[in-house]
C-alpha cells in the first residue's frame, strides 16, 4: 500500500484530498497545525485503519517513520482574512515548511507535490492567466506575504528538482469553492452565501467589476490527482476559465438563496486582482483534464452544505482566534 502524506490535511482542499486518496486505496498521513484548519473536516477518517494525523506546524521539523512514497504540500493560510492577520505564519509556512517538506522527500525518495496559486500572477496584465506569465506582484504590500511565500515556495522546489533530482509537482490553484469552506473566512463565495443566510445585504468590494473563476473542488481534487501521477516537472494552472463578474455572481447568489438583499459597494481592498481567469490548455494537453461540474451545479452543493450550518455558527462572526499563534 502506497503512503502519502498531506500536510494542511484538515483545511478545505487538504481535507477533500485525504478523502480522494482514501479511495483510491492509499495510506494517509494526515498534518496542520489547526491554525485555519477544522478537525470537524476529517473527523470521518479517524476510525480508518489507513488514516493517521497529527498536530503538527510544518514550518518546525517534520519526522515521518516508514517509508514514504508521496507528499502533498497544502498547509497555508489561503484566504486574505486570514494571512492578513498571520503575514509571519503564512512566509514561514511557505518557506521554511516548503524547506522542511523538500527535505523530507528527499530523505525519503518520495515525490513531492506543492500547492501554489493563481496569485503567484498579482493583480495580472495579462488575461486570461497561463503558466508562462511571470506575474504582476506588489512585494511589499499586505497580500504580498502570501503571494511572494508562493512564489518562493515554486523557486525552491524547481531548486530541489534541478540540484537534487527530486521528483516535484507544481500546482497552480484558481478559485475553488465547495462544502467545507469556512462561512467567515473572507473569500467572496462564503461571504455571500453567509451573508443572504442572515438577511444581510451582500458587500461588493469596488464596482463589482472585477472577475474571479470558481472551480469546483472535486474538478480541482482530480486536477491535482492527475497531476501527481504526471510526468510534468513546471507548473500547472488548475481552475475552471468561466469567468463572471463579482456583480453579477452576488445577482446570482440572491437568486440561488432566495432571497432579497441588496448590493452594497465598499473600497478595493490594495492590490485586490481585477481580473483573474486560468488559461488551462496546458492542463488539457498534459493531464487530459478540464472541469466538468458548472457553476450552477457546484453553487447548489455548496449551498446545500451551508444551508446546513447551526444557527450558531451561521452567526458566528469570528471563526479564528489567531492570538495564541503570534508572538508579539
Amino acid at each position: 500500500m502506497k503512503r502519502i502524506l498531506i500536510t494542511g490535511a484538515a483545511g478545505f482542499l487538504g481535507s477533500h484530498l485525504c478523502d480522494k486518496f482514501i479511495n483510491e486505496g492509499f495510506h494517509v498521513i494526515g498534518i496542520d497545525n489547526l491554525i485555519t484548519g477544522d478537525l470537524k473536516n476529517i473527523e470521518h477518517l479517524f476510525p480508518l485503519e489507513h488514516f493517521e494525523f497529527y498536530h503538527h506546524d510544518v514550518s518546525k521539523f517534520v519526522h515521518v517513520s516508514g517509508e514514504l512514497d508521496y507528499i502533498l504540500h497544502f498547509a497555508s493560510p489561503a484566504s486574505p482574512i486570514d494571512y492578513l492577520k498571520i503575514p509571519i505564519q503564512t512566509l514561514k509556512v511557505g518557506s521554511l515548511g516548503t524547506h522542511n517538506l523538500l527535505g523530507l522527500a528527499k530523505a525519503k525518495n518520495a515525490r513531492i507535490l506543492i500547492a501554489s496559486t493563481s496569485e503567484v500572477y498579482g493583480d495580472p496584465l495579462v488575461h486570461p492567466q497561463s503558466e508562462g506569465y511571470y506575474g504582476n506582484v506588489n512585494t511589499i504590500g499586505p497580500r504580498g506575504v502570501y503571494d511572494e511565500a508562493k512564489r518562493f515556495q515554486e523557486s525552491i522546489t524547481m531548486a530541489y528538482h534541478r540540484f537534487h533530482g527530486l521528483e516535484t509537482r507544481i500546482v497552480r490553484i484558481f478559485n475553488t469553492y465547495g462544502p467545507r469552506m469556512r462561512l467567515n473566512d473572507g473569500r467572496v463565495i462564503p461571504a455571500f452565501i453567509g451573508q443572504a443566510l442572515r438577511g444581510e445585504d451582500l458587500t461588493v468590494f469596488g464596482d463589482g467589476s472585477q472577475t474571479r473563476s470558481f472551480c469546483y473542488v472535486s474538478d480541482q481534487v482530480e486536477g491535482i490527482y492527475k497531476l501527481l501521477f504526471s510526468d510534468y516537472v513546471y507548473p500547472v494552472n488548475i481552475g475552471n476559465p468561466n469567468e463572471i463578474s463579482i456583480k453579477d455572481f452576488a445577482e446570482e447568489i440572491i437568486k440561488l438563496t432566495g432571497t432579497n438583499q441588496k448590493i452594497v459597494y465598499k473600497p478595493l481592498p490594495q492590490d485586490d486582482p481585477l481580473q483573474r481567469q486560468p488559461n488551462i490548455d496546458l492542463a488539457k494537453k498534459i493531464l487530459n483534464w478540464k472541469p466538468k461540474v458548472d457553476r450552477n451545479e457546484g453553487m447548489k452543493l455548496t449551498f446545500n452544505y451551508f444551508k446546513g450550518l447551526t444557527e450558531e455558527e451561521l452567526y458566528k462572526s469570528e471563526h479564528k482566534d489567531f492570538s495564541k499563534h503570534i508572538k508579539r
